[in-house]
């Protein structure tokens, strides 16, 4: 299932999701080594490239880079990479041996592995990301998301202490606007592309899509755990669910939040304009503002408002 867009208004353009989105995407075009040729020397230079920009769970554990890490940085490396460790250590003193540990857990929430990676991260991040700043604020929003990152990374870190495969991408901060969004919106209806048997777009309340998304984190970081993939590679699950279970711990102690039995405002038309309503890509009215009690405890009426 993949979020196309939500019917949830917003009262100010959301300036600093678009920011964000913009440094991503001109790290990911202009900073990595995406158009690097696919030849040897071309995923080498990819390759360097994560290990020294992109945070390392084992780094992080031991306070150093893999570079400076001694014998037990070598032994975890030939361990885990199947390769020399000593001259690995090396390569990596002479392309990066001043690299930070701690910077490295902030320019990772930067860097994406592939066109798909980023691709779908923004659209989630655009989706759900302006409706949070809007009941936010911009700086309250910024403090919020690099402490959902920070809150990913020291999840998978306590997972696989011992890694040193790179982490990299925004989808553990934004894992906390979705935990922070699926209770502060939980009816809030989201068009859905849906791929199965055929494609379809329809319209499934946020707490059913995010609910689902969440689930299949937690079967998938599950599963990978019994197979020890954490400690290898692939997707950093315990990362989306670290950053989930933090968004939704903050909405509920610190954020507004509608009511789960508040009514959604009215569906507007799908994507192919159905519905009795202009299409997707024409000008259309907005859908109502939630009703007075949406925002119990805010002075009657939803923030911002």
């Amino acid at each position: 299932m993949l979020p196309l867009r939500d019917d949830n208004p917003t009262t100010r353009f959301a300036y600093v999701t678009l920011g964000i989105i913009v440094l991503n995407v001109l790290a990911f075009l202009f900073w990595e080594p995406t158009f690097a040729p696919s030849t040897p020397q071309g995923q080498l230079t990819q390759e360097t490239f994560f290990f020294c920009h992109a945070e390392i769970p084992w780094e992080l554990s031991h306070q150093t880079n893999l570079a400076n890490g001694g014998a037990p940085a070598r032994q975890a490396i030939e361990s885990q990479l199947q390769i020399n460790g000593e001259e690995f250590q090396r390569y990596l003193a002479e392309k990066c041996g001043g690299k930070s540990w701690i910077l490295a857990v902030f320019t990772a929430m930067f860097l994406h592995a592939g066109w798909l990676h980023i691709g779908g991260n923004m659209l989630f991040l655009w989706v759900f990301g302006n409706n949070v700043e809007d009941k936010l604020g911009p700086i309250k929003y910024v403090l919020f998301y690099f402490a959902g990152g920070i809150a990913a990374t020291l999840a998978q870190t306590v997972v696989a202490p011992g890694s040193v495969i790179p982490n990299l991408g925004a989808s553990g901060a934004i894992a906390g606007v979705l935990g922070a969004y699926i209770l502060m919106f939980p009816r809030r209806r989201v068009l859905t592309l849906v791929i199965f048997f055929i494609i379809t777009a329809v319209y499934v309340p946020a707490w059913v899509l995010l609910g689902v998304w969440f689930a299949l984190q937690v079967f998938s970081g599950v599963g990978s755990l019994s197979n020890r993939l954490n400690a290898g590679g692939g997707v950093a699950f315990f990362a989306h669910i670290g950053g989930f279970v933090f968004g939704a711990l903050m909405a509920l102690l610190f954020f507004p939040r509608e009511r789960f039995g508040a009514r959604p405002p009215p569906v507007r038309p799908d994507l192919w304009g159905r519905r009795g309503g202009p299409g997707l890509f024409r000008r259309r009215q907005p859908p109502p503002p939630p009703p007075p009690d949406a925002f119990p405890g805010w002075g009657g009426g939803p923030p911002g408002a």
